[in-house]
């Protein structure tokens, strides 16, 4: 398996640069816009339910980047930037912008199959997809629980399936998209999984 190998935390690779700026600006212009009482992006640019009549085709794409709160911004660009920085100096930027954008969309269209789903906003589910990845290219090496507490990527990884797996059924009304987090975490295993079978693909 490989080994990553941190360059610092200077690393700031291209694309989660560019997604950082994107998704700081998309939760600055809804929050100025909602406070002003002008208009609430994230109804607009989040996503819907087919059967809520506010769904529009553009929302699996736009959802990713809109955050409800800045703490909910702020753990998703934090593991955008943890996870996201490594994988892309692995990946390279094409696979790594490929991967997220397909684990963000799917997630949002999946989640959308789940009963009693009303609107969804943020980049969970890709932030998953990227959870799934970097433990599956680097499974033996270590992540600190808060800071403190080393634990292997790959026990790191199924301890949070099984904890989604266990809020998406019991807690499904904690305004939390647990599916969303298991559809990106889904998405990414078919993608790892074809890619190191055609480890020569273009994508």
């Amino acid at each position: 398996m490989a080994q990553y190998q941190p360059q610092g935390f200077r690393v700031l690779p291209p694309a989660v640069k560019h997604l950082l700026i994107i998704n700081v600006i998309c939760y600055a212009a809804y929050y100025l816009l909602a406070k002003q009482h002008i208009m609430d992006l994230n109804a607009l640019l989040g996503i819907w339910s087919l059967q809520s009549g506010n769904f529009h085709i553009w929302q699996p794409l736009t959802y990713m980047f809109m955050h409800g709160s800045f703490e909910h911004l702020f753990f998703n660009m934090f593991s955008l930037w943890m996870f996201g920085s490594a994988l892309e100096e692995y990946w390279m930027t094409k696979r790594f912008v490929f991967y997220y954008m397909v684990c963000g969309i799917g997630a949002g269209l999946l989640n959308m199959l789940i009963p009693g789903f009303h609107v969804s906003v943020g980049a969970s589910g890709a932030i998953y997809g990227l959870l799934l990845a970097f433990a599956m290219m680097f499974p033996n090496d270590y992540i600190y629980l808060y800071f403190l507490v080393p634990i292997k990527n790959k026990w790191f990884i199924i301890g949070m399936v099984a904890i989604e797996l266990f809020e998406g059924i019991f807690r499904s009304y904690d305004g939390v998209a647990h599916f969303a987090h298991l559809g990106g975490m889904l998405i990414g295993l078919i993608l790892v999984l074809y890619w190191r079978k055609h480890p020569f693909s273009r994508i």
